[in-house]
């Protein structure tokens, strides 16, 4: 796993999170409540995808062809990913899938729930490290866990 350095600025960890758009926006306070958490580590490239009034629709750019390129752009430039996967998205699934072949770490959240299980592909992978959570104070432990085990210390004040 790579050794990343956390600063005092907060500003030098890159965070990719991932959460379904145009799947579903129902886990949408969810998300923006994680992404606000990983703002104390780092800069979070993908903010956007906790904005509760972000629609499935997905108009999160000028067209798909522009959120697809900007999307990648971020997954290259980041140092680890962050998605939560309860709500299945061929969207993240194909972001988990890039990551992986990048050779970022990966934490996958899902809350379990009756009837349904994670896609294979993610629970099977061993690029990504999958969790399940029941609270938004349990994902913040794990997340937190995974932030320290992905970062190599760096002096005072660091994670």
């Amino acid at each position: 796993m790579k050794n990343i350095n956390v600063s005092n600025d907060n500003q030098s960890l890159k965070i990719y999170f991932a959460g379904a758009i145009r799947g579903g926006r129902s886990d949408a306070l969810l998300y923006h409540e994680m992404i606000k958490f990983l703002r104390d580590f780092g800069q979070v490239l993908t903010e956007h995808v906790g904005d509760t009034g972000l629609t499935e629709d997905g108009d999160d750019g000028p067209n798909d062809r522009a959120i697809h390129d900007r999307d990648i752009a971020w997954l290259k430039a980041c140092d680890l990913i962050v998605a939560e996967v309860t709500l299945p998205s061929l969207g993240v699934g194909y972001e988990l899938g890039l990551a992986c072949a990048l050779g970022k770490p990966v934490l996958s959240l899902y809350r379990p729930q009756t009837g349904k299980r994670l896609s294979a592909m993610i629970a099977g992978s061993d690029g990504i490290i999958t969790a399940e959570y029941s609270n938004i104070d349990q994902a913040k432990k794990i997340i937190r866990q995974f932030i320290v085990n992905s970062c190599k210390p760096f002096g005072p004040g660091t994670v």
